[in-house]
């Protein structure tokens, strides 16, 4: 017969009355059961005790099972990966040995030692393949580097035009107010009349080579030459313009079927197939286009967060003489103040960005992109590179920055559903301020997390929401990473999930502090430095195991 000898450590506590039982015996699971009885010796109080040790255990079970965060959070962090593992990581031919399996897992726990990142980070972003070899990788760095070359120079001709345009609306100005004058004395004159033909000649021809020039840089981009899949090199701002008499180019002006695809208002909304998407070229920039952007990016490039500098010194490392070389490469001004580090990267920033406004055209130039290619610059030392690491990331990030907002509509809608899932305490109290669109988190969105986070922590995060999205390049989904993330798949929206989880981490002040949706905008504003991105992700991997496939249905 089972007594109370066999409980171990719990212990039967009897009065005339009732009868206690302690359960475990430590401050975390010790539960009391409390049975009337008349005497504790009979087998109904001791069956009683164990019925109600049976139903708190169950109780107690399904509640802590409830409360159970995923093995991101449980396990001890590990160390980021090193350049050891990433050599080992590696065949003879250069493939991976199990497809990137490891590599994507190593990465998404502890990030990428700063040493290494410059050669990881190109498989991240998708310019190379997985599962290509050394030699395939050398023919893509060869064919990528000569498209971003091509690009560059498409550049310097439309900023020699735009010069030479500049030059001849100011002879124009020039004469036409001196001939103005002339008139005024004696309008019956053969000079004026003279003058008066010379200035309707020069606006003729004026007007003419711009129509010829818009129409050469139509053609020449709409041809299409295949600029997709890439990395290239060759620090461009060392460039002169001597190649300016070469023949005409074939840019592409078509960006690659991801790009169409992200430009696509319903796809990005997610409401119509892939099947009904329609394939429309991107509109050729003009040369209007083209100097609103560089002039843009020029102010943007000028004004680049320093902070790289102190994690990447040898990049800071640039001679005076180079520096300002670069930066009149690229038609850098106002650069005075900076010391030659900052002026050598804002000419990258310069020389990169105009790039990418050629080739993906729909998008062009918008601010914020800065701060997305800045780290990347910091970090690889190449410009062709640097390119095609930040095409791959505009992949994704593009949607942020288009004019009709539709990409970043459905991330904050994202981010309002999850909070909604979550907290709905919380989400009632943002509705009562109208705040329930989530707008409060725009500029978390748009740059993600550049301005809330230390340069270091901004590689962190994006590096482990990049092996989530090479992953599902790669194929790898729920079945393979079960084990690991407890029912958290890779996902696309980890950034989401991130701001999410910010905003949760300060449920207690929004509710109990702020009543208006200003001071919750200022609160966001106020992270920066104050975030440990460590207990973000934690955070954003515990909403991914829990809300992930419900978040998933509802935008189905």
């Amino acid at each position: 017969m089972f007594t109370s000898n066999h409980l171990n450590s719990n212990t039967i506590n009897t009065n005339s009355d009732t009868t206690f039982l302690s359960v475990g015996g430590g401050a975390k699971c010790k539960f009391w059961l409390m049975a009337a009885v008349a005497s504790p010796s009979t087998p109904a109080v001791l069956f009683t005790a164990l019925a109600g040790v049976a139903i708190v255990a169950v109780i107690f079970y399904g509640a802590s099972r409830g409360r159970l965060k995923s093995p991101w959070s449980q396990r001890r962090r590990k160390h980021a990966l090193s350049a050891h593992q990433w050599k080992s990581l590696f065949t003879e031919d250069g493939k991976f040995c199990d497809g990137g399996n490891k590599f994507l897992r190593r990465v998404r726990s502890g990030g990428v030692d700063p040493s290494i990142r410059a050669e990881v980070w190109p498989f991240l972003l998708g310019v190379y393949d997985l599962g290509s070899t050394k030699g395939e990788r050398d023919v893509i760095r060869t064919q990528n580097r000569k498209q971003y070359e091509k690009l560059r120079r498409q550049c310097r001709r439309l900023i020699k035009q735009s010069n030479e345009q500049n030059k001849l609306n100011e002879v124009g100005e020039i004469s036409f107010e001196g001939d103005a004058k002339l008139l005024s004395q004696d309008s019956g004159s053969a000079s004026s009349d003279d003058a008066a033909s010379a200035r309707e000649s020069l606006s003729s021809e004026d007007r003419s080579s711009d129509v010829d020039r818009s129409d050469n840089l139509s053609s020449a981009l709409l041809e299409g030459e295949d600029v997709n899949n890439a990395d290239a090199s060759t620090l461009d701002t060392d460039f002169s313009d001597s190649d300016s008499s070469e023949g005409p180019e074939v840019i592409q002006a078509v960006p690659s079927d991801d790009v169409k695809e992200h430009n696509n208002p319903d796809k990005a909304s997610q409401e119509v197939s892939s099947t009904t998407k329609a394939k429309i070229p991107s509109k050729a920039p003009t040369n209007e286009d083209f100097s609103t952007w560089q002039r843009i990016i020029r102010l943007d490039a000028v004004r680049a967060n320093a902070e790289w500098m102190s994690c990447y010194p040898s990049q800071a490392s640039v001679s005076e003489s180079r520096a300002r070389r670069s930066a009149e490469a690229v038609g850098l001004k106002d650069y005075g103040h900076l010391e030659p580090g900052r002026i050598f990267h804002a000419a990258r920033l310069v020389a990169i960005l105009e790039a990418y406004a050629l080739y993906d055209s729909d998008i062009g130039y918008c601010q914020g992109m800065s701060d997305l290619l800045s780290p990347i610059v910091s970090v690889i030392s190449e410009d062709h590179e640097a390119f095609w690491c930040f095409v791959g990331f505009m992949k994704k990030a593009r949607q942020n920055f288009r004019l009709d907002e539709v990409g970043i509509r459905r991330q904050l809608d994202l981010v309002a559903k999850i909070i909604k899932f979550k907290d709905a305490h919380l989400f009632r109290h943002l509705e009562k301020l109208q705040a329930e669109d989530c707008f409060f988190v725009y500029r978390m969105v748009v740059v993600m997390f550049r301005r809330e986070l230390t340069f270091e922590q901004t590689l962190c995060l994006w590096e482990v929401m990049w092996a989530d999205q090479a992953a599902i390049r790669a194929g790898i989904g729920k079945s393979s990473w079960s084990r690991i993330r407890q029912r958290a798949p890779p996902t696309e929206d980890l950034l989401l999930y991130a701001i999410a989880a910010s905003v949760l981490q300060r449920r207690k002040l929004i509710i109990e502090k702020y009543s208006s949706m200003d001071e919750i905008i200022k609160e966001c504003n106020s992270m920066s430095g104050h975030l440990d991105v460590w207990k973000l992700l934690d955070d954003a991997h515990n909403l991914v195991v829990i809300l992930h496939d419900k978040i998933e249905t509802s935008f189905s």
